[in-house]
């Protein structure tokens, strides 16, 4: 990707897409177009802050998966190798993990192509059509891409536990309520 398309991304996942799902209302935006995302709590290798890392991501065989669209120079995956634990909030809920990359070439091809699939137009911005390109050519094309399995572990804290914004968003749909039924009536 190209450095200009990896600096809107940056700022479009820190000050848009992990708000809206810290707000709970990631489920709006998880469509087949925009793709379906969610957002890796995940613990910094050198700093020991919590960050975030909205991705894209498929269900398999029970586990949830994602790619790293940066290959092994993302800063998120470089966290992830160091602390595998990830919290992942989901639109459906948030869940608790660990995480392993997976190496099997069979798994690869079948989840990566669905990883792909599943990120609505982001899918195409590797390069090719994720929906029509031969399996042959996909294998030779996502060599370096580190493909995670996450196993889910337990529970994780959600939009609407503590340390979550849905508060934010019920208390604004609260006061434009008021005000509308105010000007109603």
């Amino acid at each position: 990707m190209p450095p200009l398309m990896r600096k809107i991304f940056w700022y479009l996942n820190k000050f848009f897409m992990v708000p809206i799902f810290r707000l709970g209302l990631g489920g709006i935006l998880s469509n087949p177009f925009s793709g379906f995302i969610m957002v890796l709590k995940v613990i910094g290798r050198k700093s020991g802050k919590l960050r975030y890392a909205p991705v894209n991501y498929a269900i398999y065989k029970g586990s949830v998966w994602c790619i790293s669209g940066g290959r092994k120079t993302s800063d998120w995956y470089k966290n992830i190798v160091a602390n595998p634990g990830v919290e992942m909030i989901m639109p459906g809920g948030a869940l608790y993990g660990l995480v392993t990359e997976e190496n099997d070439p069979e798994t690869r091809k079948i989840v990566i192509r669905q990883i792909l699939k599943n990120g609505g137009f982001a899918g195409f911005f590797e390069g090719y059509n994720p929906w029509k390109i031969s399996d042959e050519e996909l294998i030779s094309k996502i060599g370096d891409i580190p493909l995670l399995k996450i196993t889910p572990a337990g529970i994780g804290s959600g939009a609407s536990d503590q340390g979550g914004w849905v508060w934010i968003t019920m208390l604004a749909l609260t006061v434009l309520l008021v005000v509308l039924l105010i000007v109603l009536l």
